[in-house]
């Protein structure tokens, strides 16, 4: 994407007249907050930043690009957070890069691309990818592809081409809950629908059992909140920002090596360029808030600076601010406190001796097939799992399972994982396993309905400290790997501010859906 969005190139199959209503609902620039006229904060300004993911890198990016001394203190080895990877080695001694799994680069995640130009203008580790399948029960399939972009066109264009929905059920949809969907509106939809959960939500809808699980189940597993724990209006949120108010279409790209490789690597000697210094498998214990903020990392080491950036996952920041007394106030600390993590997801990346059938698409998410939610085919756009997969006439698939529910264990997660890859790719069926790395990871953020209040923001009570991270409320419609990178150059601004230094430019998708007028 150009600075300058352009739509010109798009198959959307209407004339010029939507082509400029298209223009006019493309990416929008957020108006600045605060005014700020420096660009740089004066000489000896410094800051911490604690926690090396997305959005603790896209804080420290803005402040190094503004003069102050950085330090990034990160408790693992490597960088990246639950976008990063390290390195291990097959048995046979091949090295290679593992990560948490598999992530989309959708194509309204402007404020991510801004960040990843600052090591790549052209963005030539992303791979554009034509569709976006989702596979159910019986042969059930929808595609994203080439779906018209304009707001209206793009339902009316998913309805007539999906199988699951048929005219005749349309007279029994809930009216007023799927013209929320177009209503997106930050203040009136969390008020109204932020005590409601998805579930409950979903079932208003009254879509057929099949629409509903081929078109919503998916969806709503992506944030990996399972619907009776998720906020509806973060899920009408999610709708807005990803199809009803999103001019890029559904359809995403993907990194061409693995994240260290293609970004962490790059981003680290850019930043070291700017003078930031890197504390790796560092983990903070503390701050103690002052003059100047002091941050006690574990062992006892302290670093002082000027500002501080807790870009850390909620368990880690409810531990440092429970260790921390002085910091924020009352409120803030037992908002902090009321954070809460969801269910667990699982990770099964596969070696096999065998390719996946050619017309295997590269992602696809899967509803309805028991406890897996998508398959990716690594080596079809990864080059080092390509490379391997040349090497040996092999391929390496990774099986995800989002918001795993109480009682299987490992053992049965990952029969029914491969059960699953055995209907959908019967090829596999025969594939001998050469390795495998099973993951199950449980530190992503609960949005559960209610929690929206609660939910801390960017700025804290206590001056030069901010948050960042996929947790973090905003009112700029996003979510994951683009709510991280868009808080963290929040936080920074924010800091930035104290120094009358400008903000760093914020995009998005338009703030408010079409329908947004209409009292829902």
């Amino acid at each position: 994407m150009n600075d300058e969005h352009s739509v010109s190139g798009r198959r959307d199959r209407v004339g010029p007249a939507a082509v400029g209503r298209a223009r006019a609902f493309a990416r929008r620039r957020v108006p600045p907050r605060r005014a700020g006229a420096e660009e740089r904060a004066p000489d000896g300004a410094t800051a911490v930043v604690v926690g090396g993911g997305l959005g603790g890198i896209a804080a420290a990016t803005v402040l190094a690009e503004r003069g102050v001394r950085v330090t990034v203190l990160e408790r693992e080895a490597f960088l990246g957070g639950r976008a990063g990877a390290w390195s291990d080695r097959l048995g046979d001694g091949t090295p290679f890069e593992m990560e948490r799994g598999f992530h989309a680069f959708f194509r309204q995640y402007y404020n991510l691309r801004a960040l990843l130009r600052r090591v790549d203008p052209d963005l030539s580790f992303l791979v554009r990818l034509r569709d976006y399948p989702l596979l159910g029960p019986g042969g059930a399939r929808e595609s994203f592809a080439d779906l018209a972009r304009l707001p209206l066109l793009n339902v009316a264009d998913l309805v007539r081409r999906t199988e699951s929905l048929g005219l005749s059920d349309l007279p029994r949809v809930g009216v007023r809950s799927a013209l929320a969907m177009l209503a997106f509106e930050p203040d009136r939809t969390y008020a109204r629908w932020d005590g409601t959960s998805a579930a409950q939500y979903l079932d208003g809808l009254r879509f057929p059992p099949r629409a509903r699980q081929m078109l919503f189940d998916v969806f709503s597993h992506s944030f990996f909140n399972p619907e009776d724990d998720l906020s509806a209006a973060e899920l009408l949120m999610s709708f807005h920002f990803y199809f009803m108010g999103n001019p890029e279409g559904l359809v995403f790209d993907v990194m061409n090596d693995p994240f260290s490789v293609a970004l962490w690597d790059p981003m680290r000697r850019y930043l070291e360029g700017l003078g930031v210094a890197f504390r790796m498998a560092s983990p903070v214990e503390r701050v103690e808030p002052g003059a100047r903020h002091e941050v006690v990392l574990e062992g006892g080491e302290r670093i002082a600076s000027d500002a501080v950036v807790l870009a850390v996952t909620v368990p880690a920041l409810r531990a440092i601010v429970q260790a921390s007394p002085a910091l924020g106030d009352a409120t803030w600390r037992r908002n902090v406190g009321s954070l809460a993590v969801t269910r667990p997801f699982a990770v099964w990346r596969l070696w096999l001796d065998r390719p996946c059938a050619p017309e295997r698409a590269v992602f696809a998410g899967t509803a309805g097939l028991g406890l897996i939610d998508n398959i990716s085919v690594y080596d079809r756009f990864e080059g080092e799992s390509r490379r391997w997969a040349e090497r040996t006439g092999g391929s390496v698939v990774e099986l995800h399972a989002y918001a795993i529910p109480e009682g299987p264990d490992d053992e049965s997660i990952r029969r029914d994982l491969l059960s699953a890859l055995h209907a959908l790719y019967p090829e596999t069926r025969e594939a001998r396993m050469l390795e495998d790395r099973w993951l199950v990871h449980d530190d992503c953020p609960s949005f559960a309905p209610g929690s929206r209040r609660a939910r801390p923001g960017v700025e804290t009570p206590t001056a030069g400290v901010a948050l960042a991270g996929d947790f973090v409320r905003t009112e700029i419609p996003c979510a994951l790997m683009e709510r991280a990178t868009t808080t963290g150059f929040q936080a920074a601004s924010s800091l930035l501010a104290r120094w009358g230094v400008r903000e760093e430019p914020l995009w998005s998708v338009p703030p408010r859906g079409l329908l947004s007028a209409l009292p829902l």
